[in-house]
């Protein structure tokens, strides 16, 4: 079943037992924000096809690791990113390596968690 509709700008998939981004292709081009917390999502296969997708809001999902992490810096546009109690937030969100960490995977961010994002470039800048 789709969880989408096409054509759209934003879509909102929260709470409706999502697994996996597959299938989003006819969004692709379009997609700028997609709202999916509270799903089962675990592996990012299938997030590439978003070029246009600049929000991505996942928190509570099942992120475990780098590896599936690292395949968001496959979206060009992404500024926006919660993956607030994720498995793979809460770990390094201990031992305090989070934000550094998708800082440097991610480096077109400007917002993680919510919270904005500020480099030392930016800082020299301004």
């Amino acid at each position: 079943k789709q969880w989408y509709q096409r054509r759209v700008a934003i879509t909102a998939g929260g709470r409706n037992n999502v697994k996996s981004f597959s299938g989003l292709e006819p969004v692709g081009d379009t997609l700028e924000e997609l709202w999916i917390s509270y799903n089962l999502i675990e592996k990012m296969k299938g997030i590439g096809v978003l070029k246009k997708l600049k929000v991505l809001f996942m928190s509570n999902n099942q992120v475990k690791d780098w590896s599936e992490v690292q395949k968001l810096a496959e979206l060009p546009c992404l500024v926006d990113l919660n993956m607030v109690s994720n498995p793979i937030e809460e770990k390094h969100s201990l031992d305090q390596t989070w934000r550094a960490e998708i800082e440097k995977k991610l480096v077109k961010l400007k917002k993680l968690d919510g919270i904005p994002i500020v480099r030392q470039d930016e800082e020299d800048e301004g």
